[in-house]
């Protein structure tokens, strides 16, 4: 790995890695290592495997908006007003890094992106990760109070308040890692430029820096670990009073058809959560070594999300036959 990143780095800048250390420029790109002990067979086949869950991830998520804009049975509950934001958010969020890596894996190495490109992609793909954490954890509100207190969900869960949860989740994820990144950025990259990662990740990032920046670093990771524990917690504690509430059910079958509403956010929520901890959370887990982890939840999960709420639930798939079927 360090003879390809020393030839990456010379074939990218011209100079030796060790003499860049000592320059004075600071760095105007970056390079993108990507995968690169992938043969280039394996790279073209990657590049088609992203192209096809790139593809149906879009496919799949816009159809849930559809459905949710046209069908009147569904687009004016707050569960699946709340699903379109988020089947939206997935198609922009898998936007941040697939067609870049498609780039990448099908272009001659090395990749390059420019500095101010490297952090807008840092931005985007950060604050929309934020933003699903915090839709996930509404998501899980709105089931809490539908299971919990049945009577007062309607007044609870009104439209208008919906859709203003809505809203809070989109400018709180956008909002959150505005200071840290903006920090990051300011840091002096005076070489060398090679980030071993096929997208703009903090860890890589930081690591290149020529000032050590630990109270910058560790602000970032703060933020991480609140973004993703808070609303997990919030998570966990909504479905445990769920599960609670659904064992005092009396019948069979009314304590199935309250899990099967809960089972695709669950189901999203652990494959999210499940990705996502070991990566950002600990410094020293975000490093290159967690590039499948980071492909995982960057683009196959928001390729199963679409899955996972058209098959399982009943509601969803009668009105995607309903608005596709042109009725």
């Amino acid at each position: 790995m360090t003879d390809v990143l020393q030839s990456v780095q010379t074939c990218a800048t011209g100079h030796q890695p060790w003499d860049l250390v000592n320059t004075t420029s600071w760095v105007t790109d970056f390079v993108l290592l990507g995968f690169p002990s992938l043969p280039p067979l394996f790279r073209l086949l990657l590049g088609c495997l992203l192209s096809v869950c790139y593809t149906f991830t879009l496919v799949g998520n816009l159809c849930i908006v559809w459905a949710v804009l046209r069908d009147s049975c569904i687009g004016r509950l707050p569960m699946y007003i709340l699903l379109g934001n988020f089947s939206g958010l997935e198609m922009c969020y898998v936007t941040t890094t697939a067609p870049r890596m498609l780039w990448d894996l099908t272009s001659p190495p090395p990749g390059t992106i420019s500095f101010h490109g490297c952090f807008l992609q840092f931005y985007f793909f950060f604050s929309m990760g934020t933003t699903e954490s915090f839709f996930l954890a509404a998501m899980a509100l709105d089931r809490y109070l539908a299971i919990c207190h049945p009577l007062r969900y309607p007044m609870l869960m009104s439209q208008r308040f919906c859709c203003a949860l809505a809203a809070s989740c989109w400018l709180a994820g956008f909002v959150w890692f505005l200071a840290p990144i903006t920090l990051i950025s300011q840091l002096h990259f005076c070489g060398p430029n090679v980030l071993d990662h096929f997208v703009c990740d903090p860890g890589p990032l930081l690591s290149l820096s020529c000032t050590p920046a630990p109270g910058t670093e560790m602000a970032f990771y703060s933020l991480s670990s609140i973004a993703i524990f808070g609303p997990f917690l919030f998570i966990v504690c909504s479905y445990a009073a769920v599960v609670q509430a659904v064992t005092k059910l009396p019948s069979a079958a009314g304590k199935r058809k309250a899990f099967s509403t809960c089972s695709s956010h669950v189901a999203v929520v652990s494959l999210f959560y499940g990705s996502i901890m070991v990566t950002y959370v600990v410094p020293e887990a975000s490093g290159g070594g967690n590039k499948v982890v980071t492909f995982f939840y960057a683009v196959v999960t928001p390729l199963l999300n679409p899955l996972i709420y058209s098959l399982r639930n009943k509601e969803m798939k009668a009105a995607l036959r309903r608005t596709l079927g042109g009725k």
